[in-house]
């Protein structure tokens, strides 16, 4: 994937249109998710890589109405997508690269990232980069709605060893950009995984 993203655009812009027709079933996972993700009335939360916005909705029953919701996508299709569907009421919508938040330092307590680490260019620097945004002991759920066998028969592949989202990669690679592995799931169902903000 190169540095300029086009790849990740253009596979994105062409489906925005379609994508929650197409996964017309992952609201409960989605909702689960951010529910594991123990977000408190008044916490600040990014969704990164927010897509069409399916995790706004949660993500702001979570924090209430005196948190803050941002969601960030780099194809702005999606964030049309997300614009029609009316989620853009559930919390701000940005255009931007995870690789370059426009967002202070430690101003989040967490981050809410599903599907993204496989689109990830350099996934320990932009993980950091998540890192920087969030507040020391803040948390991160890296979320698909199936898990990773799943995802591989549905596209007709087979999971390898060096699958980014396999625990004994995930776990050192999270605690090279300043997180801390607290729990993983992979199942058919959904993969979650949560980790904490080191110090």
């Amino acid at each position: 994937m190169s540095d300029d993203h086009t790849h990740v655009q253009e596979f994105f812009a062409v489906r925005a249109a379609d994508w929650d027709r197409r996964f017309p079933d992952d609201g409960p996972a989605y909702a689960g998710a951010v529910a594991d993700l123990g977000l408190r009335e008044g916490d600040r939360v990014l969704d990164a890589g927010c897509g069409t916005g399916r995790a706004l909705s949660p993500l702001r029953a979570a924090v209430g109405d005196s948190g803050v919701v941002v969601g960030v996508d780099l194809t702005p299709e999606m964030l049309l997508a997300a614009v029609r569907a009316g989620r853009d009421g559930d919390g701000r919508l940005l255009l931007a690269d995870v690789a370059a938040l426009p967002l202070r330092s430690g101003s989040l307590d967490a981050v809410f990232a599903a599907g993204l680490i496989a689109h990830l260019p350099h996934p320990a620097e932009n993980l950091r980069e998540l890192a920087r945004v969030v507040r020391p002991g803040g948390s991160l759920a890296l979320f698909h709605p199936i898990g990773r066998a799943a995802l591989a028969a549905r596209q007709g592949r087979q999971i390898t060893p060096d699958d980014l989202r396999a625990e004994p990669n995930l776990r050192p690679l999270l605690a090279g950009s300043g997180w801390r592995m607290t729990s993983y799931v992979d199942e058919d169902a959904r993969f979650l995984a949560l980790a904490v903000r080191e110090a």
